[in-house]
């Protein structure tokens, strides 16, 4: 963490996240070594690792300070970010992610460690967005896709979870496609029998932009990282919600039969405060 708004802001939803699931909330920060100013200076190591430490020790206090009672702890680790929280999202919960100032980028490098952690991880990761407070239904993108299927899934979890509303959406291109849509969203929904009472709604236009939007009265947006198209990293309308989305945004992975994860794991769950 460098002390940004996006690393507290993971802090503060990682400790709602924590709390809501009655589990205990990991800060992590990763350290690679100390920066320094000229290529001739030399690397002070010891004081770096300080600061680092101290940035965790202010990431525990403001997750403590936005939610009374959270049991958190820290964990400095060191290596490379990307392998060492995809090895805790091994035994995570949920990994919980600050935003990284996405929409003040043209693009996302496919390796930086936002994207590389989001489609990559071993269990869901919320990308945090600033301090706006949880309101408004669960939202849910489908789109037929077994991606999908887990977001669904997930939807109907943590609508149950916290009592509140779940939203199923599909966007089409056209309206001479609704009717295809609404089909698509019946099975979805009967595919997640926790979902009988949920809100189906078939919205018109490009989709990554027409989720963009719906975002903005969410409490959160689930999504699977790939989509109906497949895909090695996040696909073309993930990568857009990454970047633009207004409410958290939920990258669900897992197995779409609904297994239960590997044995060994551990219920958790982690903020990326970087």
């Amino acid at each position: 963490m460098n002390g940004t708004a996006a690393g507290l802001a993971a802090a503060r939803l990682g400790a709602r996240e924590a709390v809501v699931r009655g589990l205990p909330l990991r800060v992590v920060h990763v350290f690679t070594g100390p920066k320094t100013r000229f290529l001739d200076d030399a690397p002070d190591w010891s004081r770096a690792r300080r600061e680092s430490a101290e940035l965790v020790a202010d990431a525990i206090a403001t997750a403590s300070r936005a939610v009374p009672g959270v049991r958190v702890e820290g964990l400095l680790l060191d290596g490379p970010p990307v392998r060492e929280l995809l090895r805790q999202t091994r035994t995570a919960e949920l990994l919980v992610i600050g935003d990284d100032d996405c929409t003040s980028k043209p693009r996302l490098p496919t390796d930086s460690v936002l994207v590389q952690t989001v489609s990559r991880a071993r269990c869901p990761v919320v990308v945090s967005r600033g301090v706006r407070p949880p309101a408004g239904p669960v939202l849910a993108a489908a789109d037929g896709s077994p991606s999908s299927l887990v977001a669904l899934r997930m939807a109907a979890a943590e609508g149950l979870r916290r009592g509140v509303a779940v939203e199923v959406i599909h966007v089409v291109e056209t309206a001479a496609g609704q009717a295809a849509g609404r089909l698509l969203l019946e099975n979805a929904v009967a595919a997640v029998p926790e979902l009988r009472t949920a809100r189906t709604r078939v919205l018109v236009g490009e989709t990554a932009g027409t989720l963009v939007r719906a975002s903005r009265r969410g409490r959160m947006m689930i999504v699977g990282p790939r989509g109906a198209g497949g895909g090695t990293l996040l696909g073309g309308v993930a990568l857009q919600l990454l970047r633009r989305c207004a409410c958290p945004t939920v990258f669900v992975h897992g197995n779409p039969a609904g297994d239960p994860s590997p044995a060994g794991t551990v219920p958790t769950t982690g903020a990326l405060i970087n």
